[in-house]
């Protein structure tokens, strides 16, 4: 195995840099030789610090826009670009590591990156893609293209309103992924780019869709997509946080932002427990009346709280983001631009998680036995926050009204079921400390994930 090269690309995004960098760690402690980690020229450039692991090494492809990607730019432009200047400058990427004398072996891609599969077929290169959204949110899609070959009719039959997956709850328009639906404002881009995911694998002789989750978190999605060859090897976060005697890893990730450094003490002064941990992703912007609901809401529970609340790029977004911090003090809470989550999950003082429910996050949830307040916002995450509330049983889904917004009673009424002493929060609880279990069990050495990982590095030949 020492001999195999492995390439990995991802687009610079946060959901889609930290878990393919993770997987890229668990290779090279399986002993699987040279990893290059692949993202775009301007990526690249974004990234706040690299982290240094013997045998990864990192590269570029550009993606067309190497300036970065404007929010005037047309999106179907940048989906045409992607795929057309992607295409060549991974081919070209690919040509020049193997006249380095390091050609690669096996290249893994991820979400929105179907077209190379293309190029790896085009090189006689084996390829395996990596889910990164939950893998009922991808079931759900599957079904979605195989039994309507994604697309609406004009006479509205457009998406089925419920679908079901055995041994799961009936999933509503509610809770499957947002960009399915025709009103999704970014469902024009997407749904053209899944269909280009499905075949791609279907045009492979022997597909391989590794899987950001485990067996016993998500059994019957895994089952509903068995054609596919599914590999569940994960979950992909941290082991630092997972396993404390596991000294081989570090809590060394890929950030796109700044981390603060202020939080740690703040939290060691706190008692167990007792603090509510606010953050909507790295993608998610809230506009300011929602901002303020939730302040109310959080300072409605006196309990502390610490709330991510990332920089925004206008002047007139970064006054009131002042305006609201200004408002808290540090007694009843503190607002960061960005933290290291999983080391704040993991800490004792954490009793809650109120969060956009995106996969990574709530594998992070589910990895450190938080329970979890959910706010979806788009994507994957209301099929996520389903799972919270009704499988697994570690959270809740917060009500909004008819426009999407949350009230600062709703916050207030969730933090204290999950949070207080009532039987649904002891269950809530309960669970998440089950899930814990299950979750490092899976990863650790002998786990189903763990397991599974070796037996497709063996298969590779």
């Amino acid at each position: 195995m020492e001999n195999k090269h492995f390439l990995l690309i991802a687009l610079p995004a946060q959901g889609h840099l930290n878990p393919m960098f993770q997987l890229g760690k668990c290779l090279i402690h399986a002993g699987a030789g040279r990893v290059t980690f692949a993202t775009t020229a301007h990526g690249l450039t974004q990234v706040e610090a690299f982290p240094s692991l013997e045998n990864l090494h990192y590269a570029s492809f550009s993606d067309g826009f190497d300036d970065g990607i404007k929010p005037t730019n047309d999106p179907h432009r940048i989906r045409a670009e992607l795929k057309r200047v992607g295409s060549q400058t991974l081919t070209e990427l690919l040509l020049s590591l193997s006249k380095e004398g390091n050609p690669v072996s096996y290249l893994i891609y991820t979400l929105l990156l179907p077209w190379a599969a293309d190029v790896a077929r085009d090189m006689s290169i084996p390829s395996a893609f990596l889910c990164i959204l939950s893998t009922t949110a991808f079931a759900l899609c599957y079904c979605f293209f195989k039994e309507r070959d994604g697309v609406y009719d004009s006479n509205d039959n457009g998406p089925p309103s419920s679908i079901e997956m055995p041994g799961l709850p009936l999933f509503t328009s509610k809770d499957m992924p947002s960009f399915l639906l025709p009103n999704d404002p970014h469902a024009s881009i997407l749904i053209p780019l899944f269909q280009h995911h499905i075949q791609a694998l279907e045009k492979d002789s022997n597909p391989c869709v590794l899987l950001n989750t485990s067996d016993c978190l998500e059994e019957e999605a895994i089952r509903r997509i068995s054609n596919l060859n599914p590999i569940p090897i994960g979950p992909l976060v941290s082991y630092a946080f997972l396993d404390e005697n596991n000294s081989t890893d570090s809590s060394c990730g890929i950030d796109l932002f700044e981390k603060s450094t202020e939080y740690s003490q703040w939290l060691n002064s706190k008692p167990k427990g007792s603090v509510v941990y606010v953050s909507f992703g790295s993608l998610a912007v809230l506009q300011k009346n929602q901002m303020e609901k939730i302040l109310l809401g959080l300072t409605g529970t006196c309990r502390p709280f610490l709330w991510v609340v990332r920089p925004s790029a206008g002047s007139d977004d970064r006054e009131f983001e002042e305006k609201i911090r200004d408002k808290v003090n540090e007694e009843e809470g503190l607002i960061v631009p960005w933290c290291s989550q999983m080391e704040v999950l993991a800490h004792e003082s954490i009793g809650c998680f109120m969060m956009h429910c995106g996969w990574n996050s709530t594998l992070e949830s589910l990895a450190t036995g938080v329970p979890v307040v959910g706010f979806p916002q788009f994507s994957d995450q209301t099929t996520n926050a389903k799972m919270v509330e009704e499988v697994w049983r570690t959270g809740v889904r917060a009500r909004v009204n008819d426009d999407g917004t949350l009230e600062a009673e709703e916050i207030e009424r969730c933090l204290e079921m999950v949070m207080g002493g009532g039987q649904r929060g002891e269950e809530i609880r309960r669970n998440a400390k089950k899930w814990k279990g299950l979750t490092l069990e899976a990863v650790m050495e002998g786990g189903s994930s763990y397991n599974n990982l070796n037996a497709f590095l063996e298969k590779i030949e």
